[in-house]
């Protein structure tokens, strides 16, 4: 099994019209959406954490056309979950479609960029994978951000990087990098693999920024 980190670029930075609505209401700041999932009608369900006004939120969601129900849950402060039960819209509804044909799961919950794009993970058989890639319409703007073997014991805190990422950091922890005192430098870990200090140096600095990341939310 494999796993593909994609990052979504939208035009309204919402996966669905409801989605656009939380993404520029200045009253709410999106965490993660926990969960989402087609039904067989078309329709679908959407879970967030969210941090913000939700008063002003549930008003904004009264008078939307897309919305078929919702439950807020868990408040505490201005942090809450919502439960949203939606209509078809894009493009969540064709990103659900190339999901449930090529027999993908979608590693949950997604997270947003600082910059407001969404990153979510598939996971499938290789060749699954690749052709639900291929399946992607033109019109929906997708970057690659990762890929690798599915490891679901470790919580993707390193399935997630790339392969030469987790030969570096395998290859210090096992040579002392991390002990204390340090066993070894940069430059004996690059001696080790055949490349630059820097190298070692630049991969790294992406798994503890991963890593830290990831383990503090």
């Amino acid at each position: 099994m494999r796993y593909l980190t994609l990052r979504l670029m939208l035009d309204g930075d919402g996966i669905h019209p409801v989605g656009d609505l939380i993404a520029g209401h200045p009253a709410i700041q999106r965490e993660e959406l926990i969960h989402v999932n087609a039904l067989y009608s078309g329709d679908g369900v959407l879970f967030y954490r969210l941090r913000g006004d939700v008063d002003a939120l549930a008003e904004e969601l009264d008078a939307h056309d897309s919305v078929l129900a919702y439950d807020i849950l868990d408040r505490q402060k201005s942090q809450f979950h919502i439960y949203i039960y939606v209509e078809s819209g894009e493009p969540a509804g064709t990103l659900m479609h190339i999901v449930e044909k090529y027999a993908l799961i979608i590693d949950t919950p997604l997270t947003y960029t600082d910059s407001g794009d969404i990153l979510v993970t598939v996971v499938g058989k290789e060749e699954m994978i690749q052709r639900a890639f291929r399946a992607l319409p033109q019109w929906i703007d997708i970057e690659v951000e990762q890929t690798g073997d599915y490891a679901p014991d470790s919580g993707y805190l390193l399935s997630q990087l790339t392969d030469r990422q987790h030969e570096v950091l395998e290859t210090a922890v096992k040579l002392g990098y991390y002990q204390i005192p340090r066993q070894v430098t940069h430059a004996d870990i690059a001696e080790r693999l055949e490349c630059a200090p820097s190298t070692v140096d630049e991969h790294l600095r992406k798994c503890e920024q991963h890593l830290f990341s990831t383990l503090i939310g």
